[in-house]
């Protein structure tokens, strides 16, 4: 299993697209507080859909509380400021994929001790970033690719048409 890091999200529209992404993926997803929402907002619940009870959440006071229970893990930190592409860096199986608040990212100090596993998605000089939920699905589907999209339906269904 995959796993999804926010730290700090700030918007429950951004959170709640990512919810039923995780969800739909078999992917785990940690919140680290402050949210900049409450958990019962309608925007969440709805972004999420019916998804809610296919996900694993869970949720920290703090991001050193996630390092401290999944030290035996890999993190990757997706950051504008990442010195590597996403789709060159292997991610195995159990990985922890960091996300930051929208509005400033991941904490630089952060990035700085991890610069090897700081993660960009490249984009054209002059943007900035990509909304936080397409960035998660861009980086979660590329790792999920590299495992060959391991307990995933590959195929979809069409009335009359076997694939």
């Amino acid at each position: 299993m995959l796993n999804i890091v926010l730290v700090e999200p700030e918007i429950p529209y951004n959170t709640g697209n990512i919810a039923r992404t995780c969800a739909a993926s078999g992917t785990a997803l940690h919140l680290v507080r402050p949210l900049g929402f409450s958990l019962d907002d309608k925007n969440l619940k709805r972004a999420g859909l019916d998804y809610w009870n296919l996900l694993d959440i869970s949720y920290y006071d703090s991001f050193d509380e996630v390092r401290q229970k999944f030290a035996d893990r890999q993190f990757f930190y997706a950051t504008t400021k990442g010195g590597r592409v996403y789709s060159d860096m292997p991610m195995p199986d159990g990985s922890f994929i960091v996300f930051g608040k929208e509005t400033k990212g991941l904490p630089e100090d952060l990035l700085k001790e991890n610069l090897e596993t700081c993660i960009r998605i490249p984009m054209v000089d002059g943007a900035r970033s990509l909304n936080l939920c397409n960035s998660v699905a861009i980086v979660l589907y590329e790792a999920l690719r590299q495992k060959n999209f391991d307990d995933m339906q590959l195929f979809g269904k069409l009335k009359g048409i076997e694939f």
